[in-house]
C-alpha cells in the first residue's frame, strides 16, 4: 500500500527494522520479529509496541523508504502485509521511477518528484472509496489493519476507530476499537496475548454509558449474555453517540423496516462514514425539534441561534434559542421558566413584524415571509374556515349529546364557567391560537382541568394538529370519499370494534357517533396502510370525537399515532413496549420500596400496557380520563409516566403486601374504580359507571385533579430529554426480547436439545442477515415481515443456504458448488418459492437413524413434484400446519421407485460421500457389491418377464460407452429428473437397437441390500459432534465468501429437465449395456468413461473397487 510520504528518523529505526534490499534511492526493510527469523522475545515486544502505538507495522511489517545519496533524510512511501506485496511495489519503482530520476540535477528535485508521484498514486486509489473521509491517509492505514485483523468481507465499511481499553475480566487490555457498518470490533496484542472481539450490531441487547468505583466512565455493551466494557476513551461521548447511531441504524434496517423506510437520511450502508453519521445526528436533532414544538414531519431544523425574546407579560427579555424551519419560527427559553412560542410563517406579514438581531436570523425570517407573500395560495385558512364535505360532521359529539344549559347553572357548571374565565384571562395575557406563549402558568391550568368547551381547541393547539389541518385543507374530505366502500382487513376489524367503543356513552349508541367513528378510522387506515387499524385506536378516537369536530379528531389521531406515540400502533407495538421498559427504569429510580418487595417488575409492564395504549381511557371513567388526555397533549408521554408512578405510589402499602400478581391486579382495578372527577359537569347518563360501584369497597374516592397534581409535584422533575435517552437505550433490549421470543416459539416445535437448537437458530438467523449486510435490496431483507408466522420471518435463498449448509453438512459432498446442495434445497423447499425456513433447514441436516438418512438421500434423486408456488399467508400457513398434524407419517412404502438414470446418480452420490473417509476402500467395495447385486436382481427379473428379448451386444455397449465419452461432461448444476423422454429419443436415434425395458428399484430393495453391508451401516450411524460442528461454523461463517450465481434457482429448475436427461440417458445406456454384456459387477473403466466419479474424488484404476 502506498503511503503519504512522511519523514522518519532512520537512526532509531535501525533498532526495529532490518534492511532486505536497497539501491541509490530506495530501501526495502522488514520489521524485526516478523518473517524469517521472527518470533521469540523480540517478536512479542515489537508486536506489543506496534499494537499499543497503533503502528501500521503490526499488520504491514514491510516498508519502502526513499532517500538521496547526499541527504540524511528518509521518507516512508510504501508498506506491505506480505513480502510479495512489497516486492511488487519495489519492482514498480525499479521499472517506472529509477530511470526517470537520473535526469534530475538536485536531490530536492528528485525528492519532490518521488513525493508527487506517490501522492498521485494514493489519490488515484482513494478517488472513490475514501473521498468522504475526514483524514483519508490515516484512514487508509486503519482500514488496512481492520481488514487484516478481522478478515471480514471486503464489502464491510469501516466507519471510524478509537484507542481504548477493553476489560477482559478484571484486567484491562489496551487496544483499538473499530466501528463498522455492521460490526463492533476490538483488537489487542500484549506480550503474545491476542484479544480479538467481533460483535454485530444486531446482536446487541444493551448499549449504555456506565461508571463505578474502578471505571469512572465506560461504555457497556451486552451481547450474547456477556458484558463488555470499553474505557479510557479520549472522546467517550462522541464514541458512544456513533455506536448508538450505528446500532439504531442496524436495528431499523434489519428489524424495524417501517421506521427505516420513513427516514430518507438512511441510505446505502456502503456509503456510511463518520461525516455521514454527523448528518444522522443533525437528522436526530430535527426529530427532537419537531417533537418539542409538535411540528409536522416535513419540517427540518435549519438554523439555531441564541437570542433574547421580549416577554410582554413579564416585561423583560428572556434568554433562549431561536429555531428556524422551512415554515416555522420557534423560540424556547433557557432560564427554566419553560416559556416557548411557535410562530407559523403563514400568519406573518411584513407589516406585522419587525426583525432585529443577526443578519442570519433576519435573512432566514425575511426569506420565509417573502415566500408566503409571493405564494398567497400557501397561506391557508385556519381550522373550520374551509368548506367541508356534507357527509362530515362539523360539531363535536359532546355539544350534540350534552349541550350546556346556560340558564340553569348548578354548582358544577358555575365552577366550569370559572375555569373558562381563568383561561380567557390567560388568553388575553399570553395570546390565543398558534402563536400563544406556553409557560408554567399554562401547565398549572392544564393540571387543574380544561373546560369542556375549550378542550377540543386546546387539544388541537397543544398536539400541533392545528398546523397539520391548516396546511392540508380539504385533505380529510378527500380521504373519506376515496376510502368510502373499500373493503380490507383493516375495515373488517374496524366494523367489528365500532360498537365496542365507549358503548355506555349516548353518542355511540346512535348512528351519528358510530358513523363518525367509522369515517375517521377508515380514512386513517387508508392514509397509513402500514399501520392500518390497531386495537385501542377505536377507544382513543371515540374520546377525540367527543370534544373535537370530525376533521379535527382525524388530525388529532394523526398527531398521536405518527408523532406523539411513535411505533405504538404497528404490528408489534414496539413503541408501547419500549415505554414500558422506560416505566420500569423509573420505578427502580423513584419507588425503591416497591422494588425491594417485588423482585419481578415485569408484572407492571403487563398491567400498564393498556395505560399506555389508551392513555388510561380503558381503566378510568371517561370524565376522569379526559383530564389525563389534557396533560398528555401538553406534556406528551411524560405525563403518562408521571401518572403511572403516582398510581403505584398511592397504592404502595397494599402492593407491597400482595402475595401474587392476581391480588395486585385486583388492588389496582379497585383503585381505578374509586377515581372520580368531582368537578365534571357531565350528567350521570354521560358519565361512565365504575366497575365496582355495586360492591362495597374500602377505597376512598380519589379526585383525578388531585392525583394529577400529586404526580406533577412528586415526579415533575422527570425531563423529556431523559425519557428520550431511556427510550433509545431500551429499544435495543425490547427488540432483542421480541426476537428471542420468536426464537423460542420456533425452537419449541422441535424435539432436540435446546442448547443445540439455540445455536443452530442463531447461525440460521445470522446467515439471513449476512445476505442483508452489504446490499439494500437483498431478497432476504425485503422478504422479512414480522407479521408472518414465526417460521416464515427469517428465510434463506439458495445461495445463503448452500453457504451455511457447507459449514454444517454431515457428509463431504456438500460444498457451495455441489450439485447436491441444489437438490437438497429443491427437496426441502416444499412450496417452491425459492426460500426455506428454519424448520426446512433442520430437515436438511440429516439427523436420525440409518433408515431416515438413507431415505433422505434416496428422495434427493427423485424428480421434483408439483407444489404450490408463492408466499404463504397466515391463514394458508395455519391450514398447512393443520394438515401436517392430521396426515400420517410417511413410510418407506410410500416412496416411488427409482429409475435407471436416478439409480446411477444415487450410486455416484454414495461414492462421493465416502471420499476421504478412513474406511474409504471398504466402503467403495461395499457399494460396488450392493450395486452389482441390485443390477443382477433386476436383470434376472427382466429376463423372466421377457424370455424372447435378445441380450444387448458387446458392440452396442461399446458404441454407448463411446457416445458417453464424446458427450459434454459439464457439471450438472441440475436436479435429477425423469429420463423417459430422453430415453425414448435415444432409442429412436439408435434405429436398429431394440427397445430396452425400463428398470427401477424400490427403496425397500436398496435399504435391504445396504443393511447387509456393516461398513455402510457403521458409517451412517457414526455419531457426529454437533457442538464441534456448530462452533466451527460460527467461526467460519463470516469468512465464507459468497460466489456469484449466473443463473437463478428457477432457471436451474428449468435447465434440469434438459441437461440432466441429455447426459444421463447416454450414461445409463453405456452403463447398462456394459453390465448386461459382461454379466459382471461395476468395473473401473465404466466409472471412468461415463464420469461417474469426478477427478476430484481421486479415484484411479489402482484404488477403485475391483470387480468380483
Amino acid at each position: 500500500m502506498w503511503l503519504k510520504p512522511e519523514e522518519i528518523l532512520l537512526k532509531n529505526a535501525f533498532k526495529l527494522w532490518v534492511t532486505e534490499k536497497d539501491n541509490e534511492y530506495f530501501i526495502l526493510q522488514r520489521r524485526r520479529g516478523y518473517g524469517e527469523g521472527g518470533g521469540g522475545l523480540t517478536g512479542l515486544l515489537v508486536g506489543t509496541l506496534d499494537t499499543v502505538l497503533d503502528s501500521t507495522s503490526k499488520v504491514a511489517p514491510y516498508r519502502i523508504l526513499h532517500h538521496t545519496p547526499d541527504s540524511q533524510v528518509y521518507w516512508s512511501i510504501a508498506c506491505g502485509v506480505t513480502k510479495e506485496e512489497i516486492v511488487q511495489h519495489w519492482e514498480w519503482l525499479q521499472q517506472n521511477i529509477m530511470r526517470t530520476l537520473s535526469v534530475f540535477d538536485s536531490s530536492e528535485d528528485i525528492t519532490s518528484f518521488v513525493q508527487g508521484k506517490i501522492r498521485g498514486l494514493i489519490a488515484e486509489e482513494g478517488k472513490t472509496s475514501l473521498v468522504l473521509e475526514e483524514d483519508p491517509e490515516k484512514f487508509r492505514e486503519a482500514l488496512l489493519r481492520f481488514e487484516k485483523w478481522f478478515e471480514l468481507p471486503s464489502e464491510e465499511k469501516l466507519v471510524t476507530y478509537y484507542s481504548c481499553s477493553y476489560w477482559k475480566g478484571k484486567v484491562p487490555c489496551q487496544g483499538w476499537l473499530y466501528l463498522s457498518t455492521n460490526f463492533l470490533c476490538f483488537y489487542s496484542y500484549l506480550l503474545g496475548s491476542e484479544v480479538k472481539l467481533v460483535i454485530s450490531w444486531d446482536e446487541i441487547w444493551r448499549l449504555e454509558k456506565t461508571s463505578n468505583v474502578i471505571l469512572t466512565e465506560s461504555i457497556h455493551v451486552l451481547a450474547h449474555g456477556e458484558d463488555h466494557y470499553f474505557s479510557m476513551l479520549l472522546h467517550l461521548n462522541e464514541t458512544f453517540v456513533i455506536m448508538e447511531q450505528l446500532a439504531d441504524y442496524s436495528i431499523k434496517r434489519l428489524f424495524d423496516k417501517e421506521a427505516f423506510q420513513r427516514e430518507p437520511a438512511l441510505s446505502d450502508p456502503l456509503q456510511i462514514t463518520k461525516r455521514y453519521l454527523k448528518g444522522l445526528e443533525a437528522h436526530a436533532k430535527s426529530d427532537q425539534f419537531r417533537a418539542f414544538f409538535r411540528l409536522p414531519k416535513e419540517e427540518n431544523l435549519l438554523e439555531v441561534h441564541e437570542s433574547f425574546l421580549w416577554v410582554p407579560f413579564n416585561h423583560y427579555n428572556t434568554l433562549g434559542k431561536i429555531c428556524l424551519s422551512e415554515n416555522y419560527l420557534c423560540f424556547a427559553s433557557q432560564d427554566g421558566s419553560q416559556c416557548h412560542i411557535i410562530i407559523p410563517m403563514r400568519e406573518v406579514t411584513s407589516d406585522k413584524i419587525s426583525i432585529a438581531g443577526s443578519p442570519v436570523i433576519r435573512g432566514e425570517c425575511q426569506s420565509l415571509i417573502n415566500h408566503f407573500e409571493d405564494n398567497p395560495e400557501d397561506v391557508t385558512l385556519m381550522v373550520g374556515q374551509k368548506d367541508s364535505s356534507k357527509a362530515v360532521s362539523t360539531e363535536a359529539l359532546m355539544t350534540v349529546f350534552h349541550p350546556q344549559d346556560v340558564e340553569n347553572l348548578d354548582p358544577k357548571m358555575l365552577k366550569e364557567k370559572m375555569k373558562e374565565q381563568s383561561w380567557n384571562i390567560h388568553f388575553s395575557e399570553y395570546g390565543r391560537g398558534t402563536s400563544m406563549f406556553f409557560t408554567r402558568k399554562t401547565r398549572d391550568l392544564i393540571v387543574r382541568g380544561v373546560p369542556e368547551a375549550l378542550r377540543g381547541e386546546l387539544w388541537m393547539l397543544f398536539s400541533g394538529a392545528v398546523n397539520d389541518m391548516a396546511t392540508h385543507p380539504g385533505y380529510y374530505s378527500e380521504l373519506v370519499e376515496q376510502s368510502l366502500g373499500t373493503s380490507t382487513l383493516a375495515t373488517d376489524e374496524i366494523e367489528r370494534d365500532l360498537h365496542r367503543s365507549l358503548p355506555e356513552h349516548p353518542a355511540f349508541q346512535s348512528d351519528t357517533g358510530i358513523s363518525a367513528l367509522r369515517r375517521v378510522l377508515t380514512a386513517y387506515a387508508y392514509r397509513n396502510p402500514k399501520i392500518g387499524y390497531c386495537q385501542a385506536m377505536n377507544i382513543l378516537t371515540s374520546v377525540l370525537l367527543l370534544y373535537a369536530k370530525e376533521e379535527e379528531a382525524f388530525w388529532l389521531l394523526v398527531a398521536v399515532c405518527e408523532r406523539m406515540l411513535p411505533d405504538y400502533f404497528n404490528r408489534r407495538i414496539i413503541g408501547a413496549l419500549v415505554d414500558q421498559a422506560v416505566f420500569e427504569d423509573l420505578i427502580r429510580e423513584n419507588l425503591p420500596q416497591l422494588v425491594e418487595n417485588m423482585t419481578d417488575l415485569s408484572f407492571f409492564s403487563s398491567v400498564s400496557l393498556s395505560w399506555f395504549l389508551t392513555l388510561f381511557i380503558s381503566v378510568l371513567p371517561i370524565e376522569s380520563a379526559v383530564n389525563v388526555v389534557d396533560c398528555f397533549f401538553y406534556d406528551g408521554i411524560k405525563a403518562i409516566l408521571q401518572l403511572g408512578l403516582a398510581v403505584l405510589d398511592y397504592n404502595m402499602e397494599a402492593l407491597v403486601c400482595c402475595h401474587d400478581d392476581a391480588e395486585a391486579v385486583t388492588i389496582l382495578n379497585k383503585f381505578f374504580d374509586s377515581v372520580t372527577n368531582k368537578d365534571s359537569p357531565l350528567p350521570p347518563t354521560v358519565q361512565q359507571a365504575s366497575v365496582g360501584n355495586n360492591e362495597k369497597t374500602s377505597h376512598v374516592k380519589v379526585d383525578i385533579s388531585e392525583l394529577i397534581r400529586e404526580a406533577y409535584e412528586k415526579y415533575g422533575s422527570i425531563r423529556s430529554e431523559d425519557v428520550e435517552s431511556s427510550r433509545k437505550r431500551n429499544k435495543l433490549y425490547v427488540i432483542q426480547t421480541l426476537e428471542d421470543t420468536t426464537k423460542q416459539n420456533v425452537v419449541s416445535e422441535f424435539r432436540l436439545i435446546d442448547a443445540i437448537l439455540d445455536e443452530l437458530y442463531n447461525l440460521f438467523k445470522r446467515q439471513h442477515f449476512l445476505s442483508c449486510y452489504w446490499t439494500m435490496k437483498s431478497p432476504a431483507l425485503l422478504h422479512h415481515d414480522p407479521s408472518l408466522a414465526y417460521l416464515e420471518q427469517y428465510q434463506l435463498g439458495f445461495q445463503q443456504f448452500s453457504m451455511l449448509f457447507s459449514l454444517l453438512e454431515p457428509w463431504a459432498f456438500c460444498t457451495t458448488k455441489s450439485t447436491l446442495s441444489l437438490w437438497v434445497f429443491r427437496l426441502i423447499d416444499e412450496n417452491q418459492d425459492g426460500l426455506i425456513n428454519f424448520k426446512e433447514f433442520c430437515c436438511a441436516l440429516g439427523a436420525g437413524s440409518f433408515t431416515n438418512k438413507l431415505k433422505f438421500l434416496f428422495k434427493l434423486h427423485l424428480p421434483p413434484g408439483e407444489s404450490f408456488v408463492g408466499k404463504v399467508d397466515l391463514q394458508a400457513y395455519l391450514k398447512q400446519w393443520q394438515n401436517e398434524i392430521l396426515k400420517k407419517e410417511e413410510t418407506i412404502k410410500d416412496l416411488p421407485r427409482i429409475n435407471q438414470t436416478q439409480f446411477i446418480q444415487f450410486s455416484k452420490t454414495l461414492y462421493n460421500i465416502f471420499h476421504g473417509d478412513p474406511e474409504e476402500e471398504s466402503l467403495y467395495r461395499a457399494v460396488a457389491h450392493v450395486t452389482s447385486l441390485l443390477l443382477r436382481m433386476e436383470e434376472v427379473g427382466r429376463r423372466l418377464q421377457e424370455p424372447s428379448s435378445p441380450p444387448a451386444t458387446t458392440a452396442a455397449a461399446d458404441t454407448a460407452a463411446t457416445s458417453a465419452e464424446e458427450s459434454p461432461t459439464e457439471e450438472a448444476s441440475t436436479t435429477p429428473g425423469s429420463s423417459n423422454t430422453s430415453g425414448s429419443q435415444d432409442s429412436q436415434d439408435a434405429g436398429s437397437d431394440p427397445p430396452e425395458t425400463e428398470w427401477s428399484f424400490s427403496f425397500e430393495q436398496v435399504l435391504a441390500s445396504l443393511l447387509n453391508e456393516p461398513a455402510i451401516v457403521n458409517f451412517f450411524e457414526r455419531p457426529v459432534d454437533i457442538h464441534l460442528k456448530l462452533g466451527q461454523a460460527k467461526v467460519a461463517q463470516l469468512k465464507v465468501k459468497a460466489e456469484t450465481l449466473d443463473i437463478s434457482v428457477e432457471a436451474l429448475k428449468i435447465k434440469s429437465v434438459l441437461t440432466w436427461e441429455k447426459r444421463c440417458s447416454v450414461v445409463c445406456h453405456a452403463f447398462i449395456a456394459h453390465i448386461v454384456t459382461h454379466s459382471m459387477t461395476l468395473c473401473d473403466s465404466c466409472f471412468v468413461k461415463v464420469n461417474i466419479l469426478p477427478p476430484a474424488a481421486g479415484i484411479s484404476p489402482a484404488s477403485a473397487p475391483k470387480s468380483t
